[in-house]
């Protein structure tokens, strides 16, 4: 990964970050931080409001190392593990049902895990930041199965009347997307919207092996994370006099990561040669003789 796409990552990082952390300490306890202190059984012995501030202290640290990092290279390595850290540690919860929406059968149909998928984004880039020697496979890999599993899994609920409905909100805000309700029905919006993300995961699977497909790719599930982050303008309820982000809005920030997937793949899909592309297919591929 070059100079510049890398500083560009600690930026994005570094503006999230501080984003959740700061908004974190002006909100308080909220459900999201219970919900993983539930599963790890720690509600009952650390406050709400603790928990709380640690988390915020921890997003607060890496905004920090994250700054400190684009000139600092030996502090990248030690932001990788506290990323690390962050990301395992809801993660983990995902485990617990209360993430899952037990009314319509429960796992793979996610609710409150939704939030927490994205972790995923941010497991990826502490990768990058304490292995930056990956081969240029491992790389790409590693830096597009967030963004390929919330296309997929999101992308796949935008066919379900709840997901339909829990997004109508969103669109209807949206200077870029609203007028899509004065021509289609709720159902279909939701999709259409579904259609464009699974098309974008099917672009980025082959601009992995086709070069030419990787600018297409790259606009098309680019633009996803960018329109969510418009959300944080339109939508009344993302932004906070008092608290900077509500909770929604921490949700829609940390689609930043998914850019910082995507800069990750783009500098690694740059590097690899025909030559390479080749020799991987044939490796992976058996043809019939």
């Amino acid at each position: 990964m070059t100079p510049l796409h890398l500083r560009i990552v600690l930026i994005l990082v570094a503006i999230s970050t501080t984003l959740l952390g700061l908004s974190m300490l002006l909100i308080g306890p909220h459900r999201h931080i219970t919900l993983t202190t539930d599963f790890y059984r720690l509600t009952d012995l650390l406050p709400a409001n603790t928990s709380n501030i640690i988390a915020a202290v921890a997003f607060l640290g890496c905004a920090v190392l994250s700054i400190i990092a684009i000139k600092k290279i030996n502090l990248r390595p030690w932001l990788g593990y506290l990323l690390m850290v962050i990301s395992l540690v809801p993660l983990g919860s995902l485990f617990a049902s209360t993430m899952w929406i037990e009314a319509l059968g429960g796992f793979p149909v996610i609710g409150s895990g939704q939030g927490v998928i994205k972790y995923f984004a941010l497991f990826s880039i502490a990768w990058f930041l304490i292995k930056p020697n990956l081969s240029g496979y491992q790389a790409a890999y590693i830096s597009l199965f967030p963004v390929l599993l919330v296309l997929l899994w999101i992308g796949g609920m935008k066919f379900t009347l709840f997901e339909a409905q829990g997004i109508e909100g969103l669109v209807n805000s949206s200077p870029l997307m609203s007028w899509m309700y004065s021509l289609w029905e709720l159902q279909t919006v939701s999709n259409l919207i579904g259609v464009y993300d699974l098309v974008a995961v099917l672009l980025l699977i082959v601009a992995i092996y086709r070069r030419e497909l990787l600018y297409p790719a790259m606009l098309m599930s680019g633009a996803v994370f960018i329109v969510t982050q418009t959300f944080l303008l339109s939508f009344s309820s993302s932004l906070s006099g008092t608290t900077l982000l509500s909770t929604t809005g921490h949700f829609l920030v940390k689609d930043l990561w998914f850019l910082a997937n995507l800069i990750c793949f783009y500098a690694v899909a740059q590097t690899l040669t025909s030559k390479q592309r080749i020799e991987h297919i044939e490796e992976n591929i058996s043809f019939p003789k």
